[in-house]
């Protein structure tokens, strides 16, 4: 928004609530919304730029600070980073060696990775709501949020991923014919030949509603939270803007929630790890 334009408590929220979204516009030609309203109409193909921009920035972060750890990595006395990325790799392989029961080196980098970038993502959350918009406005970017993980197409994308690998792992050890029994074979067994093809078609269907849950849980939950702690930051900086809660208890009310979001977005990227690791200890898991 423009310096010194005046907004209504709702163009404000909607406002800090609305992507920078590039897609085609209803006329056919290409470009960025400038409302809710224009992004609405470019429909499901368009493109939310800042989410994307935040989301492989904080990637890149990540990578660069690990690998820098790696390359400078030492025998004798460790460097403070060494120290953290010790530590970081230590609380990981515990989290997989309690959660997963199978043999595969690849579930602790993935789940290394996916919680220190949903924990960076959701750390963009402590940002002042104002700062970044206002600097991106000077520029001439109308919106820009800067919490990937508050936009649904994020969450939903690194759950889809999960998913990816939940289905390859499956079909990888137990075979397709045991994936396929495995989604409909049970709950309910039976060895009469009339009721096989009954009870085919229940266990399908909830154990695919069982399946398909997995990415719909990991997502939402995640989205849900993070979205419901940017609304709030944003409900504080609209009441300071309307001179509501100034002084001390205003400070205080800023300092408490922003002190119980950090455990917040930590619970969130742990449980999303820790989800993460659970589905794919089921996806290596032979039923018999």
């Amino acid at each position: 928004m423009a310096s010194g334009e005046t907004v209504t408590s709702s163009e404000y929220i909607q406002h800090h609530l609305t992507n920078l979204t590039f897609g085609r516009f209803p006329d056919g030609h290409w470009g960025i919304a400038h409302s809710a309203a224009e992004a609405k109409e470019m429909g499901f193909w368009a493109l939310h730029l800042d989410s994307l921009f935040w989301s492989t920035a904080l990637a890149l972060v990540f990578g660069y600070f690990f690998y820098k750890a790696a390359r400078n990595a030492t025998a004798g006395v460790p460097g403070k980073l060494q120290n953290f990325v010790e530590t970081m790799v230590e609380f990981v392989e515990d989290s997989v060696k309690g959660s997963f029961s199978g043999r595969n080196p690849l579930i602790a980098p993935l789940a290394l990775t996916v919680f220190a970038w949903v924990f960076l993502m959701n750390l963009m959350d402590l940002v002042p709501v104002d700062v970044i918009p206002r600097l991106a406005g000077a520029i001439g970017i109308h919106h820009m949020k800067v919490v990937p993980s508050t936009d649904p197409n994020v969450t939903f994308a690194l759950a889809l991923g999960v998913f990816a690998l939940i289905i390859y792992y499956s079909i990888k050890i137990k075979g397709v014919g045991g994936f396929i029994k495995e989604l409909t074979g049970m709950p309910f067994e039976t060895d009469n030949l009339l009721l096989k093809p009954v009870f085919f078609v229940i266990n399908l269907f909830l154990e695919g509603v069982n399946l398909l849950a997995k990415p719909i849980s990991l997502s939402l939950r995640l989205f849900g939270n993070m979205y419901a702690g940017e609304m709030i930051f944003i409900l504080i900086a609209l009441m300071y803007g309307a001179g509501i809660g100034m002084g001390i208890f205003g400070g205080v009310l800023q300092f408490v929630w922003a002190v119980f979001h950090i455990l917040v977005i930590t619970l969130q990227a742990f449980i999303f790890m820790t989800l993460t690791i659970v589905y794919l200890d089921m996806a290596h898991s032979e039923h018999h």
